[in-house]
């Protein structure tokens, strides 16, 4: 029964469920029949497409620009606005891509333009979106000067041609080229660039020695033509900017004409190598071992995916095309179709409606009364703040410009292309791009992989070369009067033609050339009148090669900084300098007083100082123990002189006991032996020797005189004695060896000269012609000396420096000047002006010698004296005053030192009246006397076991003194010794034990 109960109340609790369910079914389906779901209305914005449809180009931008909407949508499907493409051709036509422009603008009134294709087209479409205020977005236009309009209105979603410059500049550095003629269309396109290349390869040491402009409307004949020319001129390095149409064409003549070969590099811009895809497959024979540069994309797998989903759907739309290759232009395409899809989507609640200007139809232009778009204001600010990763990688507006992008470097070879390197920003070249790895601040070598160059060869291009069809290099010489050994025209004195050139300077430039890797022709030109006379200074000479007379100069023109900023020099191949040349006399005097002139007068004073000072110190060592040295003050004195100066001849006689005297006699003999003997070789050599001075031994002396100089005709020495402050009628010409040495023999006062100014190789030759006559002084100043000359820039300079090298460093100049010059055997000139007196710069170490052996003994004998008398110290008192107790010590020196073994063997002899000890009087304790004792009383005392110190009015050691004022004498033991008493002088003296 309860089994029962609860079935029952189970099937009622699911009836109940059952139907509140279907009540509330039921409510549902009530409300959905009385409600409608809204739909989200589209809004669609007009937007133009100004391309040229006939070609191939214009339709790959348009399929991109397609595709990009569907991808665009297709992954945004919630945007409320929806991009209406509005397609017009523009024929290839700057009028036809305005007219197109137009239309959109009034008619359609699109809110922007995708386009058009070419640069010269943009410009006249950007002014017409700058007046409407519609966007001007093209993928294509890549000259330089468009930013130059500075329309807030244009956006460039492509890589400005500029911004390549930097890669082809560090490809010309890398391979060392200096010079590069730019081949370029003669159009806003080709022109656009070249003031930016310019500007960088002058930034690496390279200049553009050529600009060969080729109309995009040429004829074979006239492009052939134009090869031609530059096929005359030595630079061999050819950068092509052109579209790929006029590109072809240009290296197929070149082929043809032999600019292919080895030796020849070309560089092309990525307007040719990012349209490779659209030519002629036949044409890529004709580029063989050409370099390109080229924007480089990532290969991402969006990439990938596109790439295969629009050839699919281009072949579908196009099948008369056949292998249709996508360029970087369509992905440029695509990315800025979606940043105007996003920008578009940015302001969607604005107004996509133009404003029309207040200009009657029938009285304006269609210039004039078009109207203005009132969403292109926000539009172009929604422009440049969209940031997304496209296909190309980074998209963003930066003053309507793509920031620039990695580079890849290409060569030609084969059936196609090979990467080869890469250029970034920061880097510059580099053969992988591993950015990660490297350091900006390292140092780093730009590096490419291998090169296969025209010619089929990767040995790099010298990048310019003597043309084999072209004119012989016009070399001017000087001409010269004198000095013609080292250029020396030889003329025919009828046609005042000249025969042959020769001089050291010739032979030099002749090995020059033949050291060269290549051929050189060239032809000698003297720079002369028609009679055959200099026709200018070296400077006239040298402006010659900067106006383009000749192409270098040879001959003895030397390296000069104001020189250098028309032309360029090689390396010297002599050596440099200007020197003063003067003439040298013999000075020398035999007067009374000649004997002085061995030694300077400081050199003189230090010996005589010496002298006495080693005197000094042999008297102080020797005076206590050795009878010579002791007596009267006076005898003293002269005993001590006339022992150090006999001791320069030495003559001294006098004993010397102490080793420390001993030490310093030996010390100062050594000394006195270098000094005789160099006073005896110079005095010698005074008396007999011819003694050659110069007449002038500073230039500032001919300006205080007035005297003249000389220097060399035509030659820019003359310039530096004007900058010396010479007046110019102190300035004398001169033109030959025979003349400098006439005006010297007449002598400034009967108008010749009193010394000259001249590069050192001419002085050497004017030396070795006249031996022992003359010599060079100071000052000399520094030049650089000979070297050839060539224009600016010349590739020239560097190999024939290079040869200069190889050529100064063997034998083959050694030889040339055997030949040339006169390789007598001459004295050199300062040789034979005789040296200065001796000085104390040559002796001062003996001096210091002496001196520091002299100084120690003084020390060591002083320290060894003191110590002795210690116990003296000991008895006075700390109020004794110093002068006192210096006075008292300096007469225990005066006294004999009897415990010498010199005054010991004095004793043994000594009888019965030298037996007595001499007492010394006091007054009060000799009856005897009541006076001091006399000074020989000092030096009398025989007992050595006792020091006696006697004086008037010294106190005593209490401080007492005696009844007749006079102090008692203090008698110190010395120490070890017995005590014995003092007695009268006339007592006998007794000793106590």
């Amino acid at each position: 029964m309860k089994k029962a109960s609860c079935v029952s109340w189970s099937r009622l609790f699911h009836l109940f469920c059952l139907m509140v369910s279907c009540r509330i079914f039921l409510l549902h389906m009530v409300v959905a029949q009385n409600t409608t779901i809204p739909v989200p209305v589209l809004v669609a914005v007009n937007v133009g497409v100004v391309l040229d449809f006939d070609k191939r180009f214009g339709k790959i931008g348009l399929s991109c620009i397609n595709m990009a909407l569907s991808d665009f949508y297709a992954t945004h499907a919630s945007y409320r606005t929806r991009l209406v493409l509005n397609p017009r051709d523009s024929k290839m036509d700057v009028v036809g891509a305005a007219a197109a422009a137009l239309d959109l603008i009034k008619n359609v009134q699109v809110q922007a333009i995708i386009g058009p294709q070419t640069s010269m087209e943009t410009t006249f479409v950007i002014n017409l979106g700058n007046k409407s205020q519609v966007p001007i977005i093209s993928f294509s236009a890549t000259s330089p000067p468009l930013t130059s309009l500075r329309s807030p209105y244009f956006f460039r979603a492509t890589q400005n041609d500029s911004s390549q410059v930097k890669a082809i500049s560090s490809i010309v550095q890398t391979f060392g080229w200096r010079e590069a003629v730019v081949i370029y269309i003669d159009n806003e396109f080709g022109e656009g660039i070249i003031p930016y290349l310019a500007a960088a390869l002058q930034e690496t040491n390279a200049r553009v020695s050529y600009r060969s402009v080729i109309p995009s409307s040429a004829s074979d004949d006239q492009i052939r033509q134009e090869l031609y020319k530059l096929m005359t001129m030595p630079t061999r390095v050819f950068i092509v900017h052109m579209p790929p149409s006029l590109g072809t064409r240009l290296f197929a003549l070149a082929k043809q004409i032999g600019m292919m070969r080895e030796g020849y590099a070309w560089v092309v811009t990525d307007g040719m190598t990012n349209l490779w895809s659209l030519t002629d497959p036949s044409t890529i024979d004709s580029i063989q071992g050409v370099l390109g540069v080229r924007t480089y994309v990532t290969r991402t797998n969006e990439l990938e995916n596109f790439m295969v989903r629009w050839k699919r759907k281009f072949q579908q739309d196009n099948p008369t095309i056949i292998n249709a290759e996508l360029n970087i232009f369509g992905l440029w395409a695509y990315d800025a179709t979606f940043a105007l899809a996003m920008a578009i989507e940015n302001v969607s609640m604005g107004n996509f409606s133009f404003k029309r200007n207040n200009v009657s139809s029938s009285t304006g232009t269609d210039l004039e009364t078009f109207g203005a778009s009132q969403i292109g204001a926000q539009l172009i600010q929604a422009l440049s703040s969209t940031k997304f990763r496209g296909l190309t990688g980074g998209i963003h507006f930066v003053s309507g410009q793509l920031q620039s992008s990695i580079f890849q470097i290409v060569n030609v070879n084969g059936n196609g292309e090979r990467r080869v390197g890469f250029w970034t920003p920061k880097i510059g070249l580099v053969r992988e791009l591993n950015l990660a790895n490297r350091s900006t601040n390292s140092t780093y070598k730009p590096n490419l992989g291998p090169i296969i160059w025209p010619g089929d060869t990767t040995s790099p291009p010298r990048g310019w070369e003597i043309p084999t069809n072209g004119k012989k290099l016009r070399i001017g010489v000087p001409v010269k009067v004198g000095f013609s050994q080292f250029v020396k025209v030889i003329w025919d004195p009828n046609s005042y033609t000249a025969t042959s050139v020769t001089g050291y300077c010739i032979d030099v430039f002749n090995a020059v050339m033949a050291a060269m890797p290549y051929a050189v022709t060239y032809e000698f030109i003297p720079f002369a009148t028609k009679d055959g006379k200099s026709a200018g200074t070296y400077n006239d000479l040298i402006f010659q090669v900067y106006n383009g007379t000749y192409d270098a100069v040879v001959g003895d023109t030397t390296i000069v900084a104001n020189r250098s900023r028309y032309v360029d020099f090689t390396l010297p191949y002599t050596e440099s300098g200007v020197s003063m040349i003067v003439p040298i006399t013999d000075s020398k005097r035999k007067n009374a007083w000649v004997f002085l002139k061995p030694l300077t007068w400081d050199l003189w004073v230090t010996s005589a100082c010496f002298f006495v000072f080693i005197g000094f110190v042999v008297w102080v060592l020797e005076h206590r123990i050795n009878e010579d040295f002791r007596g009267p003050p006076l005898y003293q004195a002269g005993t001590s002189f006339w022992f150090s100066f006999s001791t320069m001849v030495f003559a001294h006689r006098e004993r010397v006991v102490s080793n420390l005297a001993r030490f310093v006699v030996i010390i100062w003999c050594f000394v006195v032996l270098i000094l005789t003997q160099s006073y005896t070789a110079s005095l010698t050599s005074l008396l007999t020797v011819e003694k050659l001075q110069p007449t002038v031994t500073d230039i500032n002396e001919l300006l205080k005189k007035m005297e003249k100089v000389g220097y060399q005709q035509g030659s820019f020495v003359e310039g530096i004695l004007k900058g010396l402050k010479f007046a110019e009628s102190q300035l004398v010409k001169y033109q030959s060896p025979e003349e400098l040495h006439d005006l010297f023999v007449k002598g400034s006062a009967n108008g010749g000269i009193a010394a000259a100014l001249d590069e050192i190789p001419y002085l050497n030759l004017f030396l070795a012609k006249y031996c022992g006559k003359y010599t060079t002084v100071e000052p000399t100043f520094k030049t650089d000396g000979f070297g050839f000359v060539f224009p600016r820039g010349s590739p020239l300079v560097a190999d024939v420096s290079r040869a200069i090298l190889n050529v100064t460093q063997g034998e083959k100049t050694k030889q040339i000047e055997e030949a040339w010059f006169n390789k007598e055997s001459c004295p050199d000139p300062n040789a034979l002006v005789s040296s200065n007196s001796l000085g104390v710069e040559s002796f001062w170490g003996l001096f210091l010698i002496a001196g520091v052996a002299s100084i120690s003994a003084l020390i060591i004998f002083a320290a060894m004296f003191l110590y002795e008398q210690r116990h003296v110290f000991l008895r006075f008192s700390s109020e004794t005053p110093i002068w006192k107790s210096i006075r008292i010590m300096s007469r225990i020196f005066d006294q004999r030192d009897l415990s010498s073994h010199t005054f010991r063997k004095s004793e043994l002899g000594d009888k019965t009246g030298n037996d007595s000890v001499h007492s010394i009087g006091i007054a009060g304790d000799s009856p005897n006397t009541n006076c001091p004792p006399s000074p020989s009383s000092y030096s009398n005392q025989t007992e050595p076991d006792f020091v006696f110190f006697v004086d008037q009015g010294i106190e005593a050691e209490n401080g007492d003194l005696t009844p007749s004022g006079v102090a008692s004498p203090e008698i110190f033991p010395s120490p070890g010794r017995s005590s014995i008493e003092l007695t009268n002088t006339n007592e006998p003296r007794e000793q106590l034990v």
